[in-house]
């Protein structure tokens, strides 16, 4: 199947942070988080990337668990105490590749087609739920500042300022 296809037959819509998502489900129980906010206890989306689109490096205030479902391999990349992680998202367990992985809260992170090639179409859950007041895409020029050492990847996974 191609990709517009499966934008149409999921009624993806365009992220923010690059790629195409649709929200699939949402917890009808709420807590309060740690910082008194109200959130759902869980989200559910399909995500969506194509070719050399990205997911811009952003974060969240929730733990984020990606799961994948077919296509190309994605590759995940996060600055975990200043260091870069690479997960490598896929079916071959032969490869390295894991059918899922989790993002830690308040984790700076992006992701891409492996290869920019293709497709990858993954669903990513958030406990607690996720909400755009937690989003946060990052800039550029702060994140350059924050991690120099990581300025090449940086300039690959944001937007210009």
């Amino acid at each position: 199947m191609s990709v517009q296809p499966i934008i149409e037959k999921l009624q993806l819509l365009p992220h923010p942070e690059g790629g195409y998502y649709k929200e699939t489900y949402r917890a009808a129980t709420s807590i309060t988080t740690e910082q008194g906010a109200a959130r759902n206890v869980s989200t559910a989306i399909y995500y969506l990337l194509e070719g050399a689109d990205k997911s811009h490096l952003h974060r969240i205030q929730s733990d984020e668990l990606w799961f994948f479902h077919q296509g190309q391999a994605l590759e995940i990349v996060l600055v975990e105490q200043g260091q870069l992680v690479t997960i490598e998202l896929g079916n071959d367990l032969a490869q390295g590749q894991l059918p899922q992985a989790v993002i830690p809260a308040q984790t700076w992170f992006g992701a891409r087609v492996k290869g920019e090639t293709g497709f990858a179409l993954v669903s990513c859950t958030v406990a607690p739920g996720f909400d755009f007041r937690d989003f946060e895409l990052a800039e550029r020029d702060a994140l350059t500042q924050e991690f120099p050492q990581l300025q090449a990847i940086i300039e690959q996974f944001t937007r210009n300022n």
